[in-house]
């Protein structure tokens, strides 16, 4: 029988899903979205699993957290399973965010196009050294930072990014928490403090090039 999306939503609750297996659905997800591109309808697991760079069961065991469906023979519509991690990752609307500081780093955020294109939108950017009617960052406006809890509050903002030096970086976690944030893309290179209901996630250009260097032989 046909998966149907309907289908899951009427008769199955929401999964409680693997913090590995979330980053995993974000892979597949780009993948379907090139085959969508390319006019491809169905796809296998074996196929999408290869192109996802994981291991056929690992794929399954992934999707098996929203039940069992696809075709066999045929594997799985690709729009369908578009849909369905869409729903499961909150993409079915476009998620809120905002950006705390606009300097070189957190400029250069705010002019790429990526988000919005993957379902997110930066509402507002903050910065210590803003002014009110300063103009915007490629459509974005840049808010002084002492307004910042207060527009997240207001706007219902749930994830914010990180772009601010380490001096500053927990006491500007501190208040996003506190304002009700609950996820955080963290470019500060520093490890913050914060309780269990919140997530970072640490990118740290610098760590990630050294790892790099790693491969580089002379």
């Amino acid at each position: 029988m046909e998966y149907s999306p309907s289908c899951m939503k009427e008769s199955l609750p929401a999964p409680v899903i693997p913090k590995k297996t979330v980053y995993r659905l974000s892979i597949y997800q780009r993948c379907l979205q090139r085959l969508i591109e390319n006019d491809v309808n169905t796809v296998s697991s074996e196929s999408l699993a290869g192109v996802a760079g994981v291991k056929p069961t690992q794929l399954r065991k992934d999707l098996a957290h929203f039940g069992h469906f696809g075709t066999r023979g045929l594997g799985y519509n690709v729009n369908t399973l578009v849909e369905m991690i869409r729903d499961a990752l909150g993409r079915n609307r476009l998620q809120p965010v905002v950006l705390v500081g606009a300097g070189n780093l957190g400029s250069a955020l705010l002019r790429y196009s990526g988000f919005q294109k993957e379902g997110f939108e930066i509402l507002a950017a903050f910065d210590i050294a803003a002014r009110r009617g300063d103009p915007k960052v490629d459509g974005v406006p840049v808010i002084p930072q002492e307004e910042m809890m207060g527009f997240v509050n207001k706007n219902d903002v749930r994830m914010a990014i990180l772009a601010v030096p380490v001096s500053a970086a927990q006491d500007v976690v501190d208040q996003l928490i506190d304002a009700g944030v609950q996820a955080i893309l963290n470019f500060s290179p520093t490890v913050v403090d914060v309780p269990d209901h919140v997530m970072v996630k640490n990118v740290d250009l610098a760590v990630e090039l050294e790892n790099l260097s790693y491969f580089v032989r002379n």
